[in-house]
């Protein structure tokens, strides 16, 4: 390994987005180490076990797991440059009928998992005073959506975590970055990644029930190229000034200009009550 090569942690690497990043990052000649729930040997196998791949188990809602897998990685291949904080899964359920467990289930991957790897691997970053942590978020964490306002809370925690990251990392030499990708032809609609609540309410069935069935329809003709999102996140590790916010997709950046937009015509048409709540020696 040289200087150059980049070091990855890549978590959710065995499907999806994860998967297709893994491929990119390796076809770079970085090294990678890919996290997976299970059979780690076979995604190994997969990729034709290369040299520069290190697949670890990883269950991301287990701290000390999440600890085990960064010092193995930093054992392994010296250092950790750029963490991809990918595993995660969808809820499509209206607000009300998704029950308490599939709420916590859901945070519990999708912002307390992120959050684990990112405290186990934070530190290693900050011995060294370089890294980059690249968030995958959703255009669902940028505007919500009928069917999946749960899921899209969990990707605005992170979302706000990025921000946040990113102001309190760069006087480190750390850069945070979070992705917001559209909807891409994945197997994020697949029942291996999309969880539906089973509790079904009739008054929503011309909302969310409609969004149910549009979900089982828009599966696997989705705009977006998964391949060609990974090598966006190639190019952004590389960047020397990268973006804060990076929503991928045209879909996913129409929808952040269309709330922006309604957003504004909220601002002036509230203006006054607004601007009419301090004190009046502000």
């Amino acid at each position: 390994m040289t200087n150059q090569n980049k070091v990855w942690f890549i978590t959710g690497a065995a499907r999806g987005i994860g998967l297709e990043i893994l491929k990119a990052v390796l076809e770079t000649g970085d090294h990678v180490v890919a996290t997976v729930r299970s059979s780690a040997q076979s995604l190994a196998d997969k990729l034709g076990n290369p040299e520069n791949l290190e697949v670890v188990l990883l269950d991301i809602t287990d701290e000390q797991q999440a600890i085990a897998a960064a010092n193995q990685a930093v054992q392994k291949f010296g250092k950790i440059d750029v963490l991809v904080n990918n595993a995660g899964y969808g809820l499509l359920s209206a607000v009300e009928e998704a029950t308490a467990d599939e709420v916590r289930k859901n945070f519990e991957t999708n912002v307390f998992g992120l959050l684990n790897v990112t405290r186990a691997i934070l530190p290693h970053m900050r011995h060294k005073r370089s890294g980059h942590i690249i968030n995958i978020s959703s255009v669902g964490g940028l505007s919500g959506y009928i069917g999946w306002g749960v899921y899209g809370s969990t990707k605005f925690a992170v979302e706000g975590l990025t921000e946040s990251l990113a102001l309190e990392l760069a006087p480190l030499g750390i850069h945070a970055t979070v992705v917001s990708p559209g909807f891409f032809r994945t197997e994020f609609l697949d029942a291996s990644s999309l969880t539906r609540s089973d509790n079904i309410i009739s008054d929503y069935a011309e909302t969310v029930g409609e969004m149910r069935l549009f979900a089982a329809q828009a599966n696997k003709k989705q705009p977006g190229d998964p391949v060609k999102l990974a090598k966006a996140i190639v190019k952004v590790a590389y960047a020397k000034k990268p973006p804060v916010h990076l929503p991928l997709g045209k879909d996913s950046l129409q929808r952040y200009r269309e709330k922006t937009a309604n957003f504004e015509k909220d601002i002036e048409a509230w203006y006054g009550v607004i601007t009419g709540t301090d004190h009046d020696d502000v």
